[in-house]
């Protein structure tokens, strides 16, 4: 009896099993396919999203744009440098040719020629000793001799040893081959000296240079050898003690 048992439970169980696999899935049920999942591989890529991959291709051309500019840069700046250095050398050998070019000019000049002078017009430099009176306008006119290098600009005074004082006439004025100057003695600046009778001298030189320096060939020396006579008129007072017309006049 026992035995029966166990063999009718066998069947039992083995019609149910039969019957449970037969039986088709409901359709409230996924497919047993959908329920089993792909294992996802990270490495392959087949399996990387749109995005993703729009995000990698996107970084590799800015990295290649930023290389790009990086070496375009670079190529810029090397050439601006360039540049730079070519207009520097080009300054410095212009400068360098102009420096050259003076020297040749300065040195063109033969040492063994005499400085630059001054030959007097009016009045004559072989005329007897001239006396000027004060308050009379005096006429001084000159050229110039041995000049290889004319001056720019010149300075011509009046100086008179005694009292100490200069009278300007000229005052870096523009060279001339030759000059003429017109000296009012009664028109002088309130600041001056008052002129004395004595001996004065005409000093005529290049405007650039001091009157100390040392003459050089062909170019203008300080012309200072030019003496002349200032008097101031005084009344004669004859025997009767009456005032007559000055003593002497001007011998110009």
């Amino acid at each position: 009896m026992k035995t029966f048992d166990f063999g009718h439970l066998l069947l039992t169980l083995f019609i149910l099993t039969s019957f449970s696999w037969a039986w088709p899935w409901p359709p409230s049920v996924p497919e047993r396919d959908g329920l089993i999942q792909r294992r996802a591989d990270p490495t392959s890529a087949s399996d990387s999203s749109p995005a993703e991959t729009g995000n990698a291709k996107a970084a590799d051309t800015g990295n290649a744009a930023k290389t790009a500019a990086g070496t375009s840069g670079t190529a810029a700046a090397s050439k601006g440098a360039a540049q730079t250095k070519s207009g520097a050398t080009k300054a410095a050998k212009t400068g360098a040719q102009k420096t050259k070019a003076a020297a040749t000019k300065t040195s063109a000049v033969d040492p063994r020629l005499p400085p630059g002078g001054v030959n007097m017009i009016t009045p004559s430099a072989i005329a007897q000793p001239s006396y000027y009176k004060v308050m009379d306008h005096v006429t001084f006119a000159w050229n110039y001799t041995s000049l290889s290098v004319k001056p720019a600009r010149i300075d011509a005074f009046v100086s008179c040893a005694a009292n100490s004082a200069t009278y300007t006439l000229l005052n870096n004025a523009t060279f001339e081959p030759t000059a003429t100057v017109v000296w009012d003695t009664n028109a002088q600046p309130s600041d001056t000296a008052p002129f004395l009778t004595e001996t004065y001298t005409l000093v005529i030189h290049d405007a650039s240079k001091d009157l100390t320096a040392v003459p050089v060939a062909g170019h203008l020396g300080k012309f200072d050898q030019f003496y002349f006579g200032m008097y101031i008129p005084q009344p004669y007072t004859g025997l009767s003690g009456k005032s007559s017309p000055v003593l002497f006049e001007s011998s110009h």
